[in-house]
């Protein structure tokens, strides 16, 4: 039983349970009209509606009692959600949560869950206000999120890399790839690499200006640079050219990389799950935002044919990103 405290779930009623739930988020803002509770929600929408849907698995996405809490899954599952609103610009609006529980998962950790998704709701504006609760053979938390814009002209797509923009990413790199290899013994180093993988926040801020800036295309790193870019390239049909020694890497993460007897590059551009932001913008743009956002060139944008080429040292290195296998 994860955190093996609490009453177990086959002993819960779904209707109690949901309504302790709820009392763990905030209450909406005026926006909303009706919320959890009901059959359905009511927001005041705006023009634009910007929605995602993103699921995570015990098992695939995380591993419940080696190293990750049911409060770190409820962070991920929501931080994973909302930073693809992030990669559209878009303001945050709400969230919608289905959560699986397997049977002997604690009541306590149930709540620890909650507690976790909703502090990130709070820090990132953003408001829980409906889903649902069902058994399942293992966690699994399904994440809905709506963000809003006033005119569609404002938010950024992966389509519009432009040959000559620069390539930019924010943050750095790497860091959750380490933290996983610190969690699963393969390596030593800083808590802070562990704390990345668990709890990683979505951009939400810098997507938002990024965008205001005039962003031609942007992505979330989510699979890893190595995979991401190329979800840029080919939608946009233009070469992404990429110097792996210009990615700016987490503290600690060389040292982690050397244990594992790779280069610093594998973990920053083909791990994943750091989920910052990866940019194609023009050099003014880039002026524009460099103070608020803090970004960092990692390469151009090409006429050629739509794929990610990556270099180090002058050579051309086959760098491979995380890929989903069903």
């Amino acid at each position: 039983m994860p955190g093996g405290a609490g009453k177990a779930l086959e002993r819960l009623d779904e209707f109690d349970l949901i309504a302790a739930l709820r009392e763990r988020f905030d209450a909406p803002p005026d926006r909303v009209i009706v919320g959890s509770g009901d059959d359905a929600a009511v927001v005041r929408a705006r023009a634009f509606s910007v929605t995602s849907t993103d699921a995570m698995v015990d098992g695939v996405h995380f591993r419940l009692g080696a190293g990750a809490s049911a409060a770190d899954a409820g962070h991920r599952a929501l931080a994973g959600a909302l930073s693809d609103l992030a990669a559209m610009g878009a303001e945050p609006g709400e969230a919608y949560v289905v959560v699986g529980l397997p049977p002997g998962f604690a009541r306590a950790d149930a709540l620890a869950l909650a507690d976790a998704m909703s502090a990130l709701a709070r820090d990132c504006a953003v408001t829980v206000i409906g889903g649902d609760v069902t058994r399942a053979p293992v966690l699994t938390l399904a994440v809905t999120v709506v963000g809003w814009a006033d005119d569609a002209a404002a938010l950024v797509r992966r389509d519009g890399a432009r040959p000559g923009d620069l390539v930019a990413v924010t943050g750095t790199l790497g860091a959750a790839g380490a933290g996983l290899a610190i969690l699963d013994g393969r390596a030593s180093g800083p808590d802070e690499l562990v704390a990345r993988h668990l709890r990683p926040r979505p951009r939400l801020a810098e997507g938002r200006a990024l965008a205001a800036a005039g962003a031609h295309a942007l992505i979330d790193l989510s699979d890893g640079l190595a995979s991401d870019a190329v979800h840029v390239a080919r939608a946009s049909g233009v070469t992404l050219a990429i110097d792996l020694e210009a990615l700016p890497l987490a503290d600690g993460v060389a040292g982690v990389a050397a244990q594992l007897g790779v280069p610093a590059w594998e973990l920053a551009a083909g791990a994943g799950e750091d989920y910052e932001l990866c940019a194609c913008l023009d050099r003014d743009s880039r002026a524009a935002v460099q103070s608020a956002v803090g970004l960092t060139c990692i390469g151009s944008v090409q006429p050629g044919p739509p794929e990610a080429v990556f270099s180090a040292g002058g050579r051309s290195i086959d760098v491979r990103g995380f890929h989903h296998r069903l």
